[in-house]
């Protein structure tokens, strides 16, 4: 077949004070005509950065040092500036993870669609708008033509993903490129923007890279696969072909790090560590440190990308016979599979309620006119009920707008409810005033979906997770509290020598940890998980859901997990509550409502979630 995109030794680098960090080292892979090839791996190594190489807009200080880039015949980085501006948007496209970020908020969507055709074809105002109109329509968008006229900040995420879908085809590009696409959306909504790009590279042969840390979604829907790890290539095969017989030991982890229903009542695979800075790769395979079958040699001898069955090429020690001769003999890769563990113990709710919400609601007056009067109301939160108890989970899930989180914050008391019953730990707390609430606060925390928009940049993680203490529990002393912070620490899985970095110096599941130490320092009996786990890789989400289940046994603390990842639902929950426009359309044990849904948004909801067919 045609290859649109060849990509050859390619080598990214930064020069840093610490020395040269080599972000992309010696990448080497190929797209084919029409095809979706993916990119996969965790943050860090080296996904994205490949694909801004592609269109050539890397971010300062980063240069290429060496390889070639050659789509449809063209070697990439030999063209002029002009070249480069010219065949972006032209013959290579990109749609990025956030459109919020990507979409000029001074300009409505139909003009930054206009721009870009005006930029390269040769046509008028009038042309172009009628083009603008019929790409939106194109996306499945309703009321195109009004629509051209609206401003980004109108729009909902999954309306924006698709107006950046409409600016990149609208060149019938060669290659459009897919950075995290669906990272930030509900499943339904993930669901229809991945069936939009396979209906648009079928209807114009384009080919499409699509990266992401996603797996579900590659196998659904990519039809070759590329596992990337601290800059390197490990593994690469056809979809099918990967995900049945995964070869190198991390391409395995990250699989068997995957959540959902068979593991229930098992620690999930989670690979030790994380990814080292590209200015402290080791000069050997990059996986070792981490890796559960490293040997003598591996740190220091870089293993090369090799064929080992048609289309499968690996990275990997264990099956270079050259370097396995003078070492003991390698068990088969299923041998060294990391021990599950005996099964955690569930919680059943079959002890106290700690939490009892009835009819909760959360209304938002609509006002016009120049007296502002009052003309309606947006129903938030209409009329739920919820029970916890101790040291069970129940999940809340639903698509963006639903008003999860809405409830979630309002049964925390963090918004003021406007009707209903919250009844916590046998008191009534639903409208008691904010100075009677505070002693209460200790027994209730929160972890938020961000942890870096969270954590003060401004504090060290002592002083982050102190502030509770000080705040809550006024009558400990400094040693107790030290001790305390020291204990917390230890029981995330953060070390003592943290304790004096700033947020920025953590990776993203230590911020996620040093967020579950801050709320757990105070010895809570009720924590809300708000999209606590959905930012995050696969493998760094697995330790968080195992520090999660863990703690949670340990000291039986209720859970109110908010998520739209049906898969973590699977795995963390007791009990399960669909909410749709506000309301809560189906509750029930988990095992049974996803297995047997009798609402048709819930039948929706799980018909849309990707899964990996393959034995685990």
């Amino acid at each position: 077949m045609e290859r649109v995109l060849e990509v050859d030794n390619l080598r990214v680098c930064f020069d840093t004070p610490m020395g040269v960090a080599r972000a992309v080292d010696g990448v080497s892979f190929h797209v084919e005509r029409g095809e979706m090839f993916a990119l996969v791996g965790e943050s860090g190594c080296g996904k994205t950065l490949t694909a801004l190489s592609l269109i050539q807009l890397l971010p300062e200080g980063a240069r290429v040092e060496s390889g070639s880039i050659v789509l449809s015949g063209r070697d990439i980085l030999k063209l002029d500036e002009y070249e480069k501006r010219t065949l972006r948007g032209d013959r290579v496209s990109m749609v990025f993870q956030e459109p919020m970020t990507s979409l000029n908020p001074v300009f409505t969507i139909g003009e930054q669609i206009v721009e870009t055709i005006r930029a390269h074809r040769d046509v008028s105002k009038r042309e172009a708008r009628d083009m603008a109109i019929e790409l939106l329509r194109k996306v499945r968008l309703q009321r195109a033509e009004s629509l051209f006229d609206e401003y980004p900040h109108r729009l909902s995420g999954g309306m924006r993903q698709r107006v950046m879908i409409a600016i990149a085809i609208a060149l019938k590009p060669d290659l459009l490129i897919a950075d995290e696409p669906t990272t930030a959306l509900d499943v339904t909504v993930q669901e229809e923007i991945l069936r939009l790009l396979k209906e648009l590279q079928e209807e114009f042969n384009t080919s499409v890279l699509l990266i992401t840390h996603n797996l579900a979604l590659v196998y659904r829907n990519a039809e070759r696969v590329a596992v990337m790890y601290g800059g390197n290539m490990v593994e690469s095969a056809p979809s099918k072909v990967l995900f049945k017989n995964p070869m190198h030991p991390y391409t395995w982890q990250l699989l068997r790090a995957v959540p959902d229903i068979k593991r229930r009542g098992k620690r999930l695979t989670s690979i030790p560590g994380v990814v080292p800075p590209a200015y402290m790769f080791p000069e050997g395979c990059r996986f070792s440190g981490r890796c559960p079958k490293e040997m003598a040699g591996c740190s220091s001898l870089k293993p090369g990308l090799k064929e080992v069955e048609k289309g499968h090429l690996l990275s990997c020690h264990l099956y270079n016979h050259e370097f396995m001769k003078d070492r003991e003999r390698a068990a088969p890769l299923v041998a060294t599979r990391p021990e599950e563990g005996p099964p955690q113990a569930e919680g059943r709710g079959e002890g106290a309620t700690i939490l009892e919400v009835k009819g909760l609601k959360c209304y938002y007056p609509i006002r016009k006119g120049i007296l502002k009067r009052v003309v309606g109301y947006v129903k938030a939160v209409d009329g739920i009920d919820l029970t916890i108890k101790e040291g069970s989970t129940v999940a809340l899930v639903g698509e963006s707008g639903c008003g999860k989180t809405t409830a979630g914050k309002a049964i925390i008391r963090l918004l003021e409810p406007t009707d209903g019953k919250i009844v916590f730990m046998g008191e009534e707390i639903t409208h008691l005033p904010e100075r009677e609430i505070k002693p209460l606060r200790q027994k209730m925390q929160i972890v938020f979906q961000d942890p870096y928009s969270s954590l003060n940049p401004r504090l060290t993680a002592h002083q982050i997770v102190e502030e509770g203490l000080t705040s809550l529990l006024p009558e400990l002393g400094a040693t107790e509290r030290v001790e305390r912070i020291r204990r917390v620490f230890s029981l995330v899985g953060l070390t003592e020598d943290m304790l004096g970095r700033y947020p920025h110096e953590f990776s993203g599941g230590q911020r996620q940890r040093l967020s579950i130490a801050r709320a757990l320092v105070v010895e809570p009996r009720f924590v809300l998980c708000d999209e606590a786990t959905s930012a995050l890789d696969v493998s760094v989400q697995a330790q968080i859901l195992n520090l999660l289940k863990s703690i949670q046994k340990e000291f039986s603390i209720a859970i109110l997990f908010i998520t739209h990842d049906l898969g973590v639902v699977e795995y963390m929950a007791d009990d399960v509550a669909v909410m749709k426009d506000g309301r809560i359309v189906e509750y029930g044990r988990v095992e049974e409502l996803l297995t047997n849904p009798g609402h048709p948004y819930t039948k929706t909801l799980l018909s849309s979630v990707p899964k990996i067919d393959v034995a685990g």
